[in-house]
């Protein structure tokens, strides 16, 4: 995680970015190809973008709950190996883990289409024999994990103040931010997450990765139960956040709580949210749902409090799916045309919010009103390996959605590939150079301009903007991806 004052970070960050990209033009070979001189200035356009909005001399106030724990980060497939699990001739997939069969089958469901996955693992065998053989494995990693602290990290490089919420042990504390306040219970042993990371073309067996991605295993004792809420509500009360940011809820999916547990603790979280100040900003982060039972409650108790969602190409219809009335959406296409995932964020945003409509009408309250329970949504972020796509409602709290798109863009190649300075040799586009707004028939195509590459227009009561991804092509972690590209989208519309 990065430490100390994001805007010194930004600032000479985004000069290098800009050098690396005329150095790469004057030191190019003859033969090179148009594309690189394509991607060059759509990198050089998306760091104008970025550049034009920044953050005022006073920090914007960010509260983000809830969690955290240490990652270990390895090559699956090697620790695979190292603990002697052959491939599986049967990928399946598990809503937990229990024995080391179905660890196998899981990890080989989304290795091949490169899906992103994080399980829960009910064998404390198991999962303790993991953990060893990840520290004894050549080439480990650790660092700082959870949505929450992630997100922290990145929002104070980019400029915040953060109120944290998570119980931690000394040893983690001490790593964060200066520009981080930690809210709740000291711990001994931190809740530890392994990443199990692979790269693009990684085999396993008979198996080909597509894409790169993880598969994440845990085995909380602390995350589930929300353990920082308390302490986290009570400095809340003197922090005045601009924003309140609310993820790692993925941490009570397939837990086993006592009856009516899960409920209370969820609905303790409802009511924290649904006190903040209207002027607040509530954004909540999706994750990796499988347990039905646990997203119904989100819908039901938590989300009505946000007016900001984020997510994953694999998280949107997952999502989408249930308030649909359908089943949950395991997997799904890991690379989605601009088209699909358009479509599915303005059915998201229309049926949350005809949702919000229906659920004040059916208690005899104007949704309009003052007095009308939870908030419309009003922002939705969506990234995928290829673009980012937001939508955000006219005259909305939400601002700079523009530069926000293409700061999000720029912030995936940098965590992805591990360095601030984007070096062009390291990237490429796999958007296409042109896309439909639409999958419905005669719907408008936009190309992608090199020296405009975000394309925003107007549709109905809200804002769509589009940005292409420069993939990083030499991955250092993917990990903690989503976190940091959410986080920094948010950091310039607060």
């Amino acid at each position: 995680m990065e430490r100390g004052s994001g805007f010194s970070f930004m600032k000479y960050g985004t000069a290098a970015s800009l050098a690396m990209v005329l150095l790469a033009y004057w030191f190019r070979p003859p033969g090179e190809s148009r594309l690189d001189d394509r991607l060059d200035t759509v990198l050089s356009s998306l760091l104008r973008a970025e550049s034009k909005v920044g953050i005022n001399n006073a920090r914007p106030r960010v509260a983000i709950g809830l969690g955290g724990c240490v990652d270990i980060l390895v090559d699956g497939v090697r620790l695979l190996k190292k603990i002697g699990l052959p491939p599986t001739d049967q990928p399946l997939h598990h809503d937990y883990i229990e024995n080391a069969d179905q660890l196998a089958q899981s990890f080989a469901y989304f290795f091949v289409p490169g899906a992103a996955a994080e399980r829960f693992v009910m064998n404390n065998t198991l999962f303790s024999q993991l953990v060893e053989t990840s520290r004894e494995l050549p080439g480990n990693r650790w660092s700082i994990g959870g949505n929450a602290p992630v997100m922290a990290g990145r929002m104070a490089t980019e400029g915040c103040d953060v109120l944290l919420g998570g119980s931690f042990s000394p040893d983690f504390a001490d790593v964060l931010s200066q520009h981080i306040t930690v809210a709740g219970n000291v711990v001994d042993e931190p809740d530890i997450h392994l990443i199990l990371e692979y790269p693009s073309g990684a085999t396993w067996g008979q198996y080909t990765a597509r894409r790169a991605n993880r598969y994440i295993v845990h085995s909380d004792d602390h995350n589930p139960y929300l353990a920082s809420l308390e302490d986290f509500e009570d400095k809340l009360q003197d922090f005045h956040p601009d924003l309140l940011v609310m993820g790692g809820l993925q941490m009570m999916d397939s837990f086993p709580f006592q009856q009516g547990e899960r409920e209370n603790l969820l609905s303790r979280l409802g009511n924290l949210l649904s006190s903040s100040s209207p002027r607040t900003g509530v954004h909540f982060e999706m994750a990796s749902f499988v347990d039905e039972g646990l997203m119904g409650d989100l819908l039901r108790l938590v989300l009505p409090h946000a007016d900001s969602l984020g997510m994953n190409e694999q998280e949107l219809p997952n999502l989408l799916s249930l308030l649909r009335g359908s089943n949950v959406t395991v997997l799904s296409d890991p690379n989605p045309r601009v088209a699909t995932v358009l479509d599915q964020m303005r059915e998201l945003y229309r049926l949350v919010n005809q949702r919000y409509r229906h659920a004040n009408e059916d208690s005899g309250v104007d949704a309009n009103a003052a007095s009308a329970k939870g908030r419309l949504l009003s922002r939705l972020h969506v990234h995928t390996l290829a673009f980012q796509a937001m939508i955000v409602t006219r005259g909305s709290q939400w601002k700079n959605t523009m530069s926000a798109v293409a700061k999000a863009s720029l912030t995936a190649n940098r965590h992805v590939c591990g360095s601030p300075d984007i070096d062009p040799s390291k990237a490429r586009l796999i958007m296409d150079e042109s896309f439909s707004v639409s999958r419905q028939e005669g719907s408008q195509r936009i190309p992608l301009e090199e020296t405009r590459p975000v394309s925003c227009w107007d549709e109905d009561d809200y804002e769509i903007c589009v940005a292409p991804n420069l993939v990083c092509t030499d991955v250092y972690q993917t990990a903690g991806g989503g976190d940091n590209i959410s986080a920094a989208g948010l950091v310039l519309q607060i």
